[in-house]
C-alpha cells in the first residue's frame, strides 16, 4: 500500500510539474512575440527612414539639375512614397503572421501541459487503485 500511495504523490507531483513546465514555456512564446513585435516595429522605423533619405536625395539631385518638380520627377517621388508604405504593410503583416504563430505556440503549449497533467493524475489515482486492490486481496488472503 505503501508503494501506492508514493506512486500517487509521485504522479500528482509529475502533474503539477507538467503544468508549470507548460505554462513556462507557453510564457517564453508570449515573450517572444512582444521581441518580434518589437524587432518589426524597429524594422519600419528604419526602413522609413531610409525612404525618406533616398526621397530626400531625389529631390535634391531633381532641384540640382535645374528640373520643375513635375511630371516624371513627380512621378518618382510619388513611387518612391507608395513603395515605402507597400514595403510597411508587408513588414506589418509579417509582424501579424509571428504574433499568431507565437500565440498558437503559447496554446499548444498550455493544451500539451494539461493534456500530460491529466495523463498523470489518471496514473496517480490508477495506482492509488491498484494498491488499495492488492491490499484488499491480500487481507482477504
Amino acid at each position: 500500500m505503501l508503494g501506492a500511495v508514493l506512486g500517487y504523490k509521485g504522479n500528482q507531483a509529475a502533474a503539477k510539474a507538467a503544468r508549470q513546465t507548460a505554462e513556462l514555456n507557453a510564457k517564453i512564446a508570449e515573450n517572444e512575440a512582444i521581441l518580434l513585435q518589437r524587432r518589426k516595429t524597429s524594422e519600419e522605423a528604419n526602413m522609413r527612414k531610409s525612404s525618406e533619405r533616398t526621397i530626400a536625395s531625389q529631390r535634391v539631385a531633381t532641384a540640382a539639375s535645374g528640373v520643375q518638380m513635375s511630371g516624371s520627377a513627380l512621378q518618382a517621388i510619388a513611387d518612391s512614397y507608395f513603395n515605402t508604405e507597400m514595403d510597411a504593410l508587408n513588414i506589418q503583416y509579417a509582424a501579424d503572421i509571428e504574433q499568431t504563430a507565437k500565440a498558437s505556440e503559447a496554446a499548444i503549449r498550455r493544451a500539451e501541459g494539461n493534456a500530460r497533467s491529466s495523463a498523470l493524475k489518471v496514473a496517480s489515482y490508477q495506482s492509488l487503485l491498484s494498491g488499495a486492490e492488492k491490499a484488499a486481496t491480500y487481507g482477504m488472503g
